[in-house]
Parts: structure tokens; C-alpha cells; sequence
């Protein structure tokens, strides 16, 4: 969302949504005026509300929810069940927070878990081409990944970002690129199983 986002104007997107079933949406903002962009995610989750669809807002450090104390600043500030956040493991730990900071958070407010890989910080000057196109399998990159996944709620779905460009300009096909990053999810997620 931007500072003069109409939420209203997203009415046939979310009618198609609530159609297919669709429990929740993610919503970013580039807003740099807090208080005003704060506002927007409350009329934005009061809206689609009325379509059955709860809201979650993702943690991005270049854009106004920049780390896990704003997520939680929002959250309070938009005070609805149905609002909540979404824990992206690559944006979460550059914006400064570990396992212990997961660990910490009120279970309710976690919505949704994108799990992905990457370095521990960024390697190229333009952060969102970085992460919009480049990410590593769960496993090649830096992040902590056992202990942020073991910290986080166990019955929240998790979903794979894990764009990889070069791989797709060198043609390899969506299969190939998709088969390694769900073989090391799965075996990820059941070791932190066993060991819990």
C-alpha cells in the first residue's frame, strides 16, 4: 500500500478470493509516514473483514512494518483477532531478531510462516531485487533456520519463497528448482519435529 491507497478499490480482488476460499491476505506498505500507514492496514483489514478474510502484514526492513517491535506496534494499533503477521525467516532475522525473539511472541499473532534461505545479510545494494529474485534452499544460506522455525507456533502453515532467477534464466524448469527446496523444508521441519 501506498499513502493514497484506496482499500475499497481491492473489492473485486477479494470477492474472487472469498470466492475460491481464501482465509487471509498479506499486505506491505511503502508509506513513510507511520501513523498514516498504520491507519491504512486498519481500514485495510476492516475491509476485507467484511469478506470473510483476515489481513496479515509482513515484516520487510526497507518498508514502514521494518522489524518485529513495528509488527507488533501494528497489531496492537489495528486490535483485531483476524489481523496478524507474517513471519518471513529472511526478513525477520535482518531485521535484527532471532529465536528467542520469535519464541517470545504471543502465538496469536503469527499468521502466516514463509520460509526461505539466504545470507545473514544482504549482498547486493538493491534489497528488493534481492529478495524478490534471489533466495537460497532451506539449508545453503546463514539463517538459524532449526532454531527460528523451532521457536515459532507448530500449527501455522508454512509456505516456501524461495525465488531463484539465475536458476530460471540458466532454464531450469520450476520442477527442478521447486524439488530441492521442498525436500529440504520437509526434512527441516521434521527434525525440529523430533527434537521439540
Amino acid at each position: 500500500m501506498n499513502a493514497d491507497t484506496d482499500v475499497t478499490a481491492y473489492a473485486l480482488d477479494l470477492e474472487v478470493l472469498a470466492e475460491l476460499g481464501v482465509k487471509r491476505v498479506n499486505a506491505v506498505s511503502w508509506d513513510t509516514d507511520r501513523a498514516r500507514g498504520y491507519d491504512r492496514f486498519a481500514e485495510l483489514a476492516a475491509f476485507t473483514a467484511g469478506y470473510g478474510i483476515g489481513t496479515m502484514a509482513e515484516i520487510v526492513p526497507v518498508l514502514l512494518v521494518n522489524d518485529l517491535a513495528a509488527g507488533l506496534d501494528l497489531v496492537r494499533h489495528v486490535g483485531r483477532p483476524d489481523f496478524t503477521l507474517l513471519i518471513d525467516t529472511l526478513h525477520v532475522v535482518r531485521a535484527g531478531s532471532g529465536a528467542a525473539d520469535l519464541a517470545a511472541l504471543d502465538p496469536k499473532v503469527v499468521g502466516y510462516i514463509q520460509l526461505c534461505d539466504g545470507p545473514l545479510v544482504a549482498t547486493r545494494p538493491d534489497y528488493g531485487g534481492e529478495v524478490t529474485y534471489h533466495r537460497l534452499v532451506p539449508g545453503d544460506g546463514g539463517l538459524p533456520l532449526p532454531a527460528l522455525m523451532a521457536a515459532l507456533p507448530k500449527d501455522v502453515m508454512v509456505g516456501l519463497e524461495i525465488p531463484m532467477a539465475e536458476k530460471a534464466e540458466a532454464g531450469i524448469g520450476p520442477y527442478e528448482r521447486m524439488r530441492p527446496c521442498v525436500a529440504a523444508a520437509r526434512k527441516l521441519l521434521a527434525e525440529v519435529e523430533a527434537q521439540a
